[in-house]
C-alpha cells in the first residue's frame, strides 16, 4: 500500500479481504478439517480475540478518565444535568423512531409471507429472562465500585465516576491535582489508542475472515427477505433519520460528518460490539468532529450502553417476520404495542447481556407471539449484529454532536477541517543517548 494510505482505508482494505477470504473458505474448504482447525479455529479465532480484548481493556480506564476530565471541565453541575437529560431524551426519540421505521417498512415487504415452516425448525431456544425496571434502576448504583469495575458495568462505572468528579470539584483547590491527574492519564490512554489502531487492520482482518468462514453468504438465501428488509430499515435509518436529525438539529453537513466517522463505523462492523468501539468512537468524535471532551467524554459512554437504535430494527422485523411466519395478525394495536415496548425495554435492558434476545423475547410474548420463532432468525443474527451496530455507534456520534452543537461545545474549526484527525502520530520509544567516547 502507498505510504500516505489513510489508516481507515487500510482497516477497509484488510476487512473486505478478510470477508473475501472468509467466504471462499466456506464455500470451498468448509469441509477441510486442517483449514478449520488451523486457520479459521486457530489463526483467525487467536489474532481476532487478541484484538476484541485489546479493544476491551482500553474501555474502562478510558472512559473513566476521560469521564472524570469532561465532568470537572465542565465545571457546572446544572450543565452536566442538561447534558444528560438532553442525550437521554434523543436516544429515546431516535428508537423511537426507528422502531416505527422498522414497523412500516416490514408492512409494506412482508418477510416471512412465503417462508415454510418446517417441524421443530423453532424448537432449540429458550428465552433469557429479562429483569424488571425496578432492579435495572437499583443496579445503576454499584455496591462495590471495584467489582464494578472488574466487571466492566458501564452504567454503575459511568454512575459512580460523575459522582466522583463532581466531588472532586465540590473540594475546589485541593482537587485540582486529581484533575490534573486524570488529564495526563486520559493523554496516556489516547496514545495507547493510537497504538492499537496500528494493529487493527489485521485484528479486523481475523475478525471478518473468522465470520464469514464460519457463516458464509450461503446462510442468508432463506432468509433473503428478513435479512434484506432488516438491511434496508438500518440503512434507511443511518441515511435518513439520523442524518435529518443531525442537520435540523446539530446543523452540521452531513456529508462531512459520514466521511469524519467511517472508522469507528468500520470498527463497529468488524467487532459487533458498541462497548468495544467506543475508544474508536471517542477519538473520531473529539479529534475528527470537534465535540468538546467535557460532552463527548459523557454523552458517547451513556449511548454505547443505552442507544439501541439498531436492535430496534431487528425486533421491528423480526416481530412482523414472525407473525407472517406463524400466520398470525398482529393488528393496529399489536403495531403499537411493539413500538411502546421496544422503547420502554430499550431503557430497562440497558446494560443487560444478550440484550437484544432479552428485548425480542419481551417484545413477542407482550403481543402473544411464540417466542420460540427468535430461533428461525438466529443463524443470520451474527451478519445483521454487525451492521447495527455500525448504526447504534453512528447514532451514539449523532447525538454526542447534536447536543455538543446546542452546548456551543462543538469546534466547527475542526469539524470542516478535512484533514483534522487524520495525521498518524509516529510511534517512538524512548532510547538513551550514545555516551561520548572518551578521548585519551
Amino acid at each position: 500500500m502507498p505510504a500516505k494510505t489513510t489508516m481507515t482505508t487500510k482497516i477497509l482494505v484488510w476487512m473486505a479481504a478478510g470477508l473475501m477470504l472468509g467466504s471462499l473458505i466456506n464455500a470451498f474448504m468448509a469441509e477441510s478439517l486442517w483449514v478449520q482447525d488451523y486457520l479459521v479455529n486457530g489463526l483467525f479465532h487467536v489474532v481476532g480475540a487478541i484484538f476484541i480484548s485489546t479493544l476491551k481493556m482500553l474501555v474502562v480506564p478510558l472512559v473513566t478518565f476521560s469521564l472524570i476530565c469532561g465532568v470537572c471541565g465542565l465545571g457546572d453541575i446544572n450543565k452536566l444535568g442538561r447534558v444528560g437529560l438532553k442525550s437521554f431524551l434523543l436516544f429515546l426519540l431516535t428508537t423511537a423512531l426507528a422502531i416505527s421505521l422498522a414497523m412500516t417498512v416490514a408492512t409494506l415487504i412482508g418477510p416471512g409471507q412465503d417462508f415454510e415452516l418446517t417441524e421443530n425448525a423453532s424448537s432449540s431456544f429458550t428465552a433469557p429472562e429479562a429483569p424488571p425496571l425496578s432492579q435495572v434502576i437499583i443496579n445503576l448504583v454499584p455496591t462495590n465500585p471495584i467489582a464494578a469495575y472488574a466487571d466492566g458495568n458501564m452504567l454503575q462505572i459511568i454512575f459512580f465516576t460523575i459522582i466522583f468528579g463532581v466531588c472532586i470539584l465540590m473540594i475546589g483547590e485541593r482537587g485540582k491535582p486529581l484533575i490534573d491527574l486524570s488529564e495526563r492519564l486520559n493523554e496516556v490512554m489516547m496514545q495507547v489508542v493510537n497504538i492499537v489502531m496500528h494493529i487493527a487492520p489485521y485484528g479486523v482482518f481475523a475478525l471478518m475472515a473468522k465470520t464469514f468462514a464460519q457463516q458464509g453468504l450461503d446462510l442468508i438465501v432463506p432468509m433473503m427477505s428478513y435479512f434484506g428488509a432488516v438491511a434496508l430499515v438500518l440503512v434507511l435509518h443511518l441515511t435518513g433519520t439520523l442524518m435529518l436529525l443531525l442537520k435540523l438539529l446539530g446543523r452540521v453537513n452531513v456529508f462531512t460528518f459520514m466521511k469524519k466517522m467511517r472508522a469507528a463505523q468500520i470498527f463497529a462492523f468488524s467487532t459487533s460490539s458498541s462497548n468495544a468501539t467506543i475508544p474508536i468512537t471517542l477519538s473520531s468524535v473529539e479529534k475528527r468532529i470537534g465535540v468538546d471532551n467535557s460532552t463527548a467524554s459523557f454523552v458517547v459512554p451513556f449511548g454505547a450502553t443505552i442507544n439501541m437504535d439498531g436492535t430496534a430494527i431487528m425486533q421491528g422485523v423480526a416481530t412482523v417476520f414472525i407473525a407472517n411466519v406463524y400466520g398470525i395478525e398482529l393488528g393496529l394495536m399489536g403495531y403499537l404495542t411493539v413500538v411502546v415496548m421496544a422503547v420502554l425495554a430499550s431503557i430497562g435492558t440497558a446494560g443487560v447481556p444478550g440484550v437484544g434476545l432479552i428485548m425480542l423475547a419481551m417484545v413477542l410474548n407482550q403481543v402473544g407471539l411464540p417466542v420460540e420463532g427468535i430461533a428461525l432468525i438466529m443463524g443470520v443474527d451474527r451478519l445483521l449484529d454487525m451492521m447495527r451496530t455500525a448504526v447504534n455507534v453512528t447514532g451514539d456520534a449523532t447525538i454526542t454532536t447534536i447536543v455538543a452543537r446546542s452546548e456551543k461545545s462543538l469546534n466547527m474549526t475542526i469539524f470542516n477541517d478535512p484533514l483534522a484527525g487524520t495525521v498518524e502520530p509516529e510511534i517512538h520509544l524512548p532510547h538513551k543517548k550514545p555516551s561520548a567516547v572518551r578521548q585519551s
